[in-house]
């Protein structure tokens, strides 16, 4: 997609998200000059304890070691008094969102990227030639034009890239989390979850960091009924905050296309600024890497057109599964935890959830009632809407 002729003009990430910073230190790897533009004035991100899976040790190597502050083994899993647990065979992750991005950072800065802090992105000027970006340089308030035949738009749910070159923007969900001290007796390995659909269709958690504190937290539909339950939910189980972390999330109901092409400027978008978010978990750290991977790729003129649809079907599985559980009661989630018998809970303790295809298969093979179950809801259609036709 990318013309030869215009490699000696940098191309501009726009944002210094994760997505963008790996962006940009793939195709400085690639041979590709490459600028960031950032509109914060330094490099400091909101910290935010969050849970992956081992699958962003397979994407980034050695450059995400420095953000893993704990390993998770155990999941509990309970919903009105019953549970259900499950050891993973392959344990999960608990990073350090802040730290995960300046090690990106300072991986992309090595490589030779170009990272300019105070820009906040306008818009694009396709007509010149080259094309080039306006942005509002934040030290003195003047405007500063880059020229740019590619651009990257790295700059969240709330994209201005997105904005500016005509996709729709996303629909958001808060994400809200206490910092909290555990129990004397709480397992280190082990996250918690609480199905409660008359606070949140989506769960409660409790992720242990490692020093004797954890994040416990929601993802809701309304940010002040969001910050009421989680305050509730507190109190109940005894836990005083010692600090709150949060965030705008974006809410996938459909692909986005991730490149358009605007006069002679190729545009594409990644991570968050694509939508790239796992609904079942609201989960958009290993979806955006994968996102970026792909587009880095794609930009180098290499095969990224596969990596996209992977992430593609990964993507619409779990918007098949939210839908489902959307319609979740709180008598579905006691009987879905009855029905998770031994092999079931052996398929999830085998297969992660970004492998949704085989976790699915597995599990309904094991345990053919949860399918029905799963129709069953579907066919209710309460609540969660249906994706919009992609282009």
């Amino acid at each position: 997609m990318v013309r030869r002729d215009a490699d000696s003009i940098p191309i501009a990430v726009v944002g210094g998200s994760a997505a963008g910073l790996f962006t940009a230190w793939l195709l400085r790897r690639g041979g590709r000059r490459v600028r960031v533009y950032e509109r914060a004035e330094r490099l400091e991100p909101a910290c935010r304890t969050l849970i992956v899976t081992a699958r962003m040790r397979e994407i980034l190597g050695a450059a995400g070691e420095s953000c893993v502050v704990n390993a998770i083994r155990r999941f509990e899993v309970w919903s009105d008094g019953r549970s259900a647990q499950f050891s993973l065979h392959q344990p999960d992750l608990i990073i350090e969102r802040a730290t995960l991005i300046e090690s990106l950072a300072e991986r992309a800065r090595a490589a030779g990227a170009e990272i300019r802090f105070g820009r906040r992105f306008l818009r694009l000027s396709a007509g010149g030639s080259p094309p080039g970006l306006e942005f509002d340089r934040q030290e003195d308030g003047e405007r500063e034009t880059a020229a740019a035949s590619v651009v990257v738009g790295a700059d969240g749910a709330l994209s201005e890239v997105a904005r500016s070159v005509g996709w729709p923007r996303p629909e958001t969900v808060p994400l809200l989390q206490a910092l909290v001290r555990l129990p004397a007796d709480y397992p280190i390995d082990t996250v918690r979850v609480w199905f409660v659909p008359e606070d949140t269709p989506y769960f409660y958690w409790l992720i242990p960091e490692g020093n004797g504190r954890g994040a416990l937290g929601l993802i809701g539909e309304a940010g002040e009924r969001t910050r009421r339950s989680l305050e509730k939910f507190l109190d109940r189980r005894g836990f005083e905050p010692l600090e709150f972390q949060g965030a705008r999330i974006p809410v996938y109901r459909g692909w986005v296309p991730v490149h358009r092409r605007v006069g002679a400027t190729d545009v594409y978008l990644v991570g968050d600024a694509a939508s790239q978010v796992k609904v079942t978990t609201v989960g958009g750290i290993v979806t955006g890497l994968r996102g970026a991977r792909a587009v880095a790729q794609a930009i180098l003129d290499s095969d990224g057109a596969g990596e996209l649809r992977s992430l593609r079907r990964e993507l619409n599985l779990h918007l098949w599964v939210r839908r489902t559980l959307h319609q979740f009661t709180q008598t579905d989630y006691c009987r879905l935890l009855d029905l998770l018998n031994p092999a079931a809970r052996r398929s999830l303790e085998t297969h992660g959830r970004d492998d949704a295809a085989r976790v699915l298969l597995r599990v309904c093979q094991s345990q053919p009632r949860l399918l029905w179950m799963g129709l069953r809801a579907l066919l209710t259609n309460r609540s969660f809407p249906s994706a919009p036709a992609s282009e």
